[in-house]
Protein backbone atom coordinates (compact mmCIF):
# COMPACT_ATOMS: atom_id res chain seq x y z
CA UNK A 1 0.00 0.00 0.00
CA UNK A 2 1.43 3.38 -0.77
CA UNK A 3 0.92 6.51 1.31
CA UNK A 4 1.15 10.08 -0.14
CA UNK A 5 3.77 12.31 0.95
CA UNK A 6 1.31 14.15 2.87
CA UNK A 7 0.14 10.96 5.27
CA UNK A 8 4.22 10.37 5.48
CA UNK A 9 5.14 13.83 6.49
CA UNK A 10 2.17 13.48 9.22
CA UNK A 11 3.29 10.37 10.26
CA UNK A 12 6.80 11.92 10.36
CA UNK A 13 5.28 15.07 12.55
CA UNK A 14 3.45 12.30 14.58
CA UNK A 15 6.99 10.87 15.86
CA UNK A 16 8.77 13.77 16.31
CA UNK A 17 6.15 14.73 18.91
CA UNK A 18 6.17 11.49 20.26
CA UNK A 19 10.11 11.55 20.65
CA UNK A 20 10.23 15.14 22.47
CA UNK A 21 7.22 13.90 24.40
CA UNK A 22 8.89 11.11 25.97
CA UNK A 23 12.45 13.39 26.93
CA UNK A 24 9.82 16.10 28.77
CA UNK A 25 8.28 14.01 30.69
CA UNK A 26 11.99 12.14 31.46
CA UNK A 27 12.94 15.66 32.04
CA UNK A 28 9.77 16.33 34.46
CA UNK A 29 10.13 13.17 36.17
CA UNK A 30 13.95 13.87 36.91
CA UNK A 31 12.71 17.55 37.87
CA UNK A 32 10.19 15.68 40.98
CA UNK A 33 12.71 12.63 41.63
CA UNK A 34 16.25 13.58 41.06
CA UNK A 35 16.67 9.59 41.42
CA UNK A 36 15.10 9.50 38.29
CA UNK A 37 18.76 10.61 36.77
CA UNK A 38 21.33 8.69 36.38
CA UNK A 39 24.74 10.01 36.27
CA UNK A 40 28.31 9.37 34.66
CA UNK A 41 31.92 10.72 36.03
CA UNK A 42 34.57 10.44 34.24
CA UNK A 43 38.25 11.29 35.91
CA UNK A 44 41.07 10.73 33.53
CA UNK A 45 43.72 13.21 31.75
CA UNK A 46 44.25 14.63 28.05
CA UNK A 47 43.05 10.98 26.50
CA UNK A 48 39.78 11.61 28.25
CA UNK A 49 39.37 15.46 27.91
CA UNK A 50 39.82 15.39 24.03
CA UNK A 51 43.17 17.17 23.59
CA UNK A 52 43.04 19.83 21.26
CA UNK A 53 39.92 18.45 19.99
CA UNK A 54 36.56 20.00 20.55
CA UNK A 55 34.81 19.43 23.63
CA UNK A 56 32.00 17.73 21.70
CA UNK A 57 34.49 15.10 19.97
CA UNK A 58 35.88 13.51 23.28
CA UNK A 59 34.98 10.33 23.82
CA UNK A 60 32.94 10.54 27.27
CA UNK A 61 30.73 13.19 25.16
CA UNK A 62 30.15 10.56 22.51
CA UNK A 63 29.42 8.10 25.23
CA UNK A 64 26.12 10.45 25.80
CA UNK A 65 25.32 9.91 22.19
CA UNK A 66 25.33 6.12 22.34
CA UNK A 67 23.10 6.33 25.51
CA UNK A 68 20.62 8.80 23.84
CA UNK A 69 20.58 5.92 20.88
CA UNK A 70 20.23 3.15 23.16
CA UNK A 71 17.50 4.30 24.95
CA UNK A 72 18.85 5.73 27.81
CA UNK A 73 17.32 9.23 27.85
CA UNK A 74 17.59 9.56 31.89
CA UNK A 75 21.84 9.54 32.22
CA UNK A 76 24.18 12.96 32.27
CA UNK A 77 28.11 12.82 31.55
CA UNK A 78 30.63 14.59 33.98
CA UNK A 79 33.60 14.94 32.00
CA UNK A 80 35.79 15.54 35.00
CA UNK A 81 39.34 14.91 32.80
CA UNK A 82 42.38 17.14 32.41
CA UNK A 83 45.25 17.28 30.17
CA UNK A 84 48.04 16.17 32.24
CA UNK A 85 46.37 14.74 35.01
CA UNK A 86 48.07 12.45 36.81
CA UNK A 87 46.42 10.42 39.96
CA UNK A 88 47.56 13.33 42.85
CA UNK A 89 46.53 15.41 40.56
CA UNK A 90 42.48 13.22 40.43
CA UNK A 91 42.87 12.91 44.15
CA UNK A 92 42.96 16.75 44.74
CA UNK A 93 39.96 17.60 41.81
CA UNK A 94 37.99 14.43 43.11
CA UNK A 95 36.23 16.41 46.23
CA UNK A 96 34.15 18.62 44.30
CA UNK A 97 32.61 16.47 41.79
CA UNK A 98 31.13 14.16 44.72
CA UNK A 99 28.60 16.60 45.71
CA UNK A 100 26.25 15.36 43.49
CA UNK A 101 25.63 11.17 43.45
CA UNK A 102 27.48 9.07 41.15
CA UNK A 103 26.47 5.92 39.58
CA UNK A 104 28.87 5.24 37.68
CA UNK A 105 32.32 6.09 38.01
CA UNK A 106 34.57 5.86 34.76
CA UNK A 107 38.30 6.28 36.06
CA UNK A 108 41.32 6.89 33.48
CA UNK A 109 44.13 7.76 34.99
CA UNK A 110 47.88 6.80 35.45
CA UNK A 111 50.08 6.85 32.03
CA UNK A 112 51.37 10.70 33.21
CA UNK A 113 52.41 8.86 35.74
CA UNK A 114 53.88 6.10 34.12
CA UNK A 115 55.30 9.03 31.92
CA UNK A 116 56.86 10.07 35.17
CA UNK A 117 58.35 7.29 35.64
CA UNK A 118 56.52 6.97 39.52
CA UNK A 119 56.89 3.59 41.17
CA UNK A 120 53.99 1.39 39.43
CA UNK A 121 52.89 0.70 43.42
CA UNK A 122 52.79 4.62 44.24
CA UNK A 123 50.27 4.71 41.25
CA UNK A 124 48.19 1.78 42.15
CA UNK A 125 48.12 3.14 45.88
CA UNK A 126 46.61 6.38 44.18
CA UNK A 127 43.95 4.86 41.97
CA UNK A 128 42.54 2.64 44.70
CA UNK A 129 42.82 5.62 46.95
CA UNK A 130 40.51 7.71 44.27
CA UNK A 131 38.44 4.33 44.23
CA UNK A 132 37.91 4.43 47.71
CA UNK A 133 36.90 7.76 48.09
CA UNK A 134 34.14 7.44 45.73
CA UNK A 135 33.07 4.43 47.35
CA UNK A 136 32.92 5.71 50.88
CA UNK A 137 30.45 8.60 49.40
CA UNK A 138 28.32 6.56 47.11
CA UNK A 139 28.65 2.55 48.24
CA UNK A 140 26.29 1.16 45.08
CA UNK A 141 28.41 2.81 42.45
CA UNK A 142 29.26 0.95 39.49
CA UNK A 143 33.20 1.26 38.70
CA UNK A 144 34.82 0.83 35.18
CA UNK A 145 38.26 1.48 35.20
CA UNK A 146 39.77 1.75 31.70
CA UNK A 147 42.98 0.26 31.08
CA UNK A 148 46.41 1.58 29.69
CA UNK A 149 49.69 0.53 28.33
CA UNK A 150 52.79 1.95 28.12
CA UNK A 151 54.24 1.89 24.01
CA UNK A 152 56.68 -1.97 24.72
CA UNK A 153 59.34 -0.50 23.18
CA UNK A 154 61.22 -2.24 24.90
CA UNK A 155 59.54 -4.81 27.23
CA UNK A 156 60.27 -4.60 30.81
CA UNK A 157 59.33 -5.43 34.31
CA UNK A 158 57.76 -1.74 34.44
CA UNK A 159 55.90 -1.59 31.35
CA UNK A 160 54.64 -5.30 32.28
CA UNK A 161 53.70 -4.48 36.01
CA UNK A 162 51.65 -1.20 34.42
CA UNK A 163 49.65 -2.78 31.85
CA UNK A 164 48.46 -5.52 34.59
CA UNK A 165 47.85 -3.21 37.58
CA UNK A 166 44.59 -1.81 35.84
CA UNK A 167 43.66 -5.99 35.76
CA UNK A 168 44.54 -6.35 39.41
CA UNK A 169 42.63 -2.92 40.59
CA UNK A 170 39.73 -4.31 38.16
CA UNK A 171 39.53 -7.89 40.19
CA UNK A 172 40.27 -6.34 43.90
CA UNK A 173 37.55 -3.83 43.42
CA UNK A 174 34.96 -6.34 41.56
CA UNK A 175 34.95 -3.70 38.48
CA UNK A 176 34.54 -3.87 35.23
CA UNK A 177 37.49 -2.70 32.88
CA UNK A 178 37.69 -1.70 29.28
CA UNK A 179 41.15 -3.72 28.85
CA UNK A 180 42.54 -1.58 26.36
CA UNK A 181 41.49 2.03 26.03
CA UNK A 182 43.76 2.96 23.10
CA UNK A 183 42.82 -0.76 21.20
CA UNK A 184 42.29 -0.28 17.55
CA UNK A 185 44.14 3.95 17.72
CA UNK A 186 47.10 3.57 19.36
CA UNK A 187 50.41 3.88 16.75
CA UNK A 188 47.71 4.80 13.94
CA UNK A 189 48.72 7.59 11.99
CA UNK A 190 44.97 8.05 10.34
CA UNK A 191 43.81 8.07 14.24
CA UNK A 192 46.13 10.04 16.21
CA UNK A 193 46.74 13.84 16.04
CA UNK A 194 50.48 14.43 14.64
CA UNK A 195 52.54 14.19 18.20
CA UNK A 196 51.49 9.93 17.46
CA UNK A 197 50.18 10.27 21.43
CA UNK A 198 46.93 11.51 21.12
CA UNK A 199 43.99 10.56 19.50
CA UNK A 200 42.40 12.84 16.66
CA UNK A 201 38.20 12.96 15.88
CA UNK A 202 38.10 9.47 14.46
CA UNK A 203 40.00 7.62 16.89
CA UNK A 204 38.05 9.38 19.64
CA UNK A 205 34.86 7.58 17.93
CA UNK A 206 36.95 4.23 18.70
CA UNK A 207 37.56 4.86 21.81
CA UNK A 208 34.15 5.53 22.52
CA UNK A 209 33.51 2.44 21.42
CA UNK A 210 35.65 0.22 22.74
CA UNK A 211 34.14 2.23 26.49
CA UNK A 212 30.39 1.40 25.41
CA UNK A 213 31.41 -2.36 24.97
CA UNK A 214 31.81 -2.62 28.28
CA UNK A 215 29.68 0.51 29.44
CA UNK A 216 26.53 -0.53 28.14
CA UNK A 217 25.44 -3.77 30.64
CA UNK A 218 26.17 -1.96 33.56
CA UNK A 219 24.28 1.82 32.21
CA UNK A 220 21.44 -0.43 31.55
CA UNK A 221 21.50 -2.48 34.88
CA UNK A 222 21.54 1.15 36.48
CA UNK A 223 18.47 2.26 34.27
CA UNK A 224 16.37 -0.59 36.03
CA UNK A 225 17.34 0.76 38.89
CA UNK A 226 15.88 3.64 40.77
CA UNK A 227 18.79 3.83 43.51
CA UNK A 228 22.21 3.03 41.98
CA UNK A 229 23.72 5.03 44.51
CA UNK A 230 21.99 6.47 47.54
CA UNK A 231 23.24 10.00 48.05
Amino acid sequence: MHKSGKQWGTLALLGLFIFHGLCAQTAWAARRDPSAMKRILVLGDSLSEGFSLKSTEAWPVLIVEKLRSAGFINFEVTNASQSGGTTDGGLARLPPHLKRRVDIFVLELGINDAFRGLPVPQIEQNLQEIIDRVRAKYPAVQIVIAGLQLPAHNEDDYIRDFGRMYLDLAAKNHAAIVPYLLKGVAGNPLLNLGDRIHPNAAGHKILAQNVWEILEPIAREAAQSRNAAAP
